[in-house]
């Protein structure tokens, strides 16, 4: 008798959500997963869930009843004093790493964050090849033969020919049954996404600002992923002057020297300009800093800029000031005096890694 494992998955699966989204919040804190991550999946250390089971003893330990004694002693009296090291014969603690999906790490932090689904603005303007199987060819590679077709195909022929028996219902296919998967090329409406990061590499961002923002990157990209059907990312780092870079170096460069914030919005203006027509994609410009910037003249460039270019043509622009010893934060208190009202940006202050839970939810709980 064959026992079907499917309620025993799903169960099993339910048990390795529960425990994920119990410890999201130090998950995402310490950043175990970043480095744990595949091209689809990623893999998380859980504690190994342990059959019970006995335990037996040493013959010669005797038991209870057993050896001198009086009555009234407590059962195992000696105990080791504390300090004492001895060995032991208990079992650790099992790690055991479970393979989870970044589509189901993302469910599972957008129900744990309540994260409303992204509502994309305006139409689809890509279109994007697909192949469906969704027709059946008498040709065709055997890996890819229908066989339930290419058996009623057969019974179909028997049957005309007055060869089928059904006190005796052998089905025979020929060459000319057998039927084949087909696909067809079809072009759907895809909506795509980019998300634009900038980060300041000034002196003042140490390696501790930069990993909080390495963190929290990696868990607005797995989100966004799971909103879009492509998704795309460019880099962009600044001090006084701005420039891209790939993935790698925008998480590890080391710089030094001032901050003009503005070099940073004009380039991704230009990348929106040339390469992001608004009306196709869905734009997400991140903007991380310690808030401080080289004069108010440039804060007040920056500010145009916003007002006047990058916001309307963008979902969302967010603003993540990573506190520094070093940082005045005055950046942050310019953009709430400008947009205090303004739904098309999200301002929010990290202070530490104990703060990217909440931060991930100021900047994705608007669904936008």
């Amino acid at each position: 008798m064959f026992v079907k494992i499917e309620p025993d998955q799903s169960r099993f699966k339910q048990i390795i959500r529960g425990r994920i989204k119990k410890q999201l919040r130090r998950f995402i804190k310490q950043g175990e997963l970043i480095g744990r991550r595949g091209q689809e999946a990623v893999s998380i250390p859980l504690p190994q869930i342990e059959i019970p089971r006995f335990v037996y003893g040493h013959r010669e330990m005797g038991g209870v009843g057993q050896g001198e004694g009086k009555a009234g002693t407590p059962v195992a009296a000696e105990q080791a004093q504390e300090g004492e090291a001895q060995a032991g014969n208990q079992p650790g603690e099992h790690i055991w790493e479970v393979d989870v999906t970044l589509d189901e790490l993302a469910k599972i932090l957008g129900e744990e964050l309540e994260l409303p689904k992204i509502e994309p603005k305006g139409e689809a303007g890509l279109l994007a090849e697909k192949e469906r199987y969704n027709s059946v060819s008498v040709i065709g590679p055997e890996s890819l033969r229908h066989f339930k077709r290419t058996y009623r195909q057969a019974l179909r022929r028997q049957i005309i020919a007055h060869k089928y028996d059904p006190k005796d219902p052998v089905i025979v296919p020929i060459r000319e049954d057998r039927r084949y998967r087909m696909w067809r090329q079809h072009k759907r409406p895809e909506r795509n996404a980019v998300i634009l990061y900038m980060m300041d590499v000034s002196g003042s961002m140490g390696a501790e600002q930069k990993e909080i923002v390495r963190i929290e990157s990696f868990w607005i990209d797995t989100w966004l992923r799971s909103q879009y059907d492509g998704l795309e990312t460019r880099y962009i780092v600044h001090d006084a002057v701005a420039r891209e870079v790939d993935r790698d170096t925008f998480y590890h460069t080391r710089e030094s020297g001032g901050t003009i914030i503005s070099s940073a919005y004009r380039l991704c203006l230009k990348m929106m300009q040339e390469e992001y027509n608004s009306e196709e994609w869905n734009i997400y410009p991140f903007h991380f800093s310690d808030g401080d910037n080289w004069s108010g003249n440039d804060t007040m460039e920056c500010l145009k800029l916003l007002e006047a270019e990058i916001l309307p043509h963008c979902n969302l622009f967010c603003y993540g000031q990573v506190e520094s010893e070093y940082g005045s934060g005055q950046f942050m208190k310019d953009l709430s005096e400008k947009f205090e009202e303004s739904e098309a940006i999200v301002m929010s202050k990290i202070a530490s890694r104990d703060a990217i839970y909440d931060s991930i939810k100021e900047f994705l709980g608007k669904g936008k």
